[in-house]
């Protein structure tokens, strides 16, 4: 997770193993990242643990070891997944140098980490509460993140002034569309498209 430092100006934030995922062994980690790849590609909520050991082609006691029941997995799965796409798009986003451009290649970063969560999985975890709220708290952080590079922008000189809590208010409620599916029924457009879209309007908007 994305993470403000106490007592002072945000710096760029840090991504944390979690403490459960520090200590699994190469197997474990191994059918993580395979429940992964099944659950962006076909969701989660019609599969039961019998499926899941069959697909993967291990013991239901394997999967017993990541989490105690299917919906702790699909919890922990989510978790997993939102934590390495945090990891990818700050990655690319400190490449950028130039603060005109951190937003844009951010919030494109943020499109090609979600590109691999196909239809069903935005359905099934917009119907699973607990992966819904996983899904809330990172895209109020990636809010909070977009709201940190406008200021560094406009203290650069590279932005207009603009009000950042309105932009990133303005942001998150057309990122909550974009995953909930409603952006793309409206406009056609996918979600790695509509970040793209976003990316451009919102440089647009307020560069000088």
């Amino acid at each position: 997770m994305l993470e403000r430092p106490r007592g002072g100006a945000m710096t760029t934030p840090t991504v944390r193993p979690s403490a459960e995922d520090a200590t699994m062994t190469r197997r474990q980690a191994q059918l993580l990242d395979q429940l992964e790849e099944l659950f962006l590609a076909d969701g989660f909520a019609r599969f039961t643990l019998d499926d899941l050991a069959l697909r993967l082609h291990c013991s239901k006691s394997t999967l017993y070891t990541l989490a105690g029941s299917k919906e702790q997995l699909a919890l922990r799965v989510i978790r997993h997944f939102f934590r390495q796409a945090t990891e990818a798009v700050e990655a690319r986003t400190v490449e950028e140098t130039d603060p005109a451009l951190r937003v844009t290649t951010y919030l494109s970063a943020v499109a090609r980490a979600l590109g691999p969560a196909g239809p069903a999985f935005h359905r099934d975890l917009d119907a699973f509460p607990p992966g819904r709220a996983v899904y809330e708290r990172n895209t109020a952080v990636a809010a909070d993140r977009v709201r940190q590079l406008i200021d560094e922008g406009v203290a650069a000189g590279r932005f207009r002034e603009v009000h950042p809590a309105l932009i990133a208010d303005t942001v998150t409620t057309l990122m909550f569309r974009i995953g909930r599916g409603d952006t793309a029924r409206a406009t056609g457009l996918d979600d790695a498209a509509a970040y793209r879209e976003l990316a451009l309007l919102l440089l647009h908007g307020i560069s000088l």
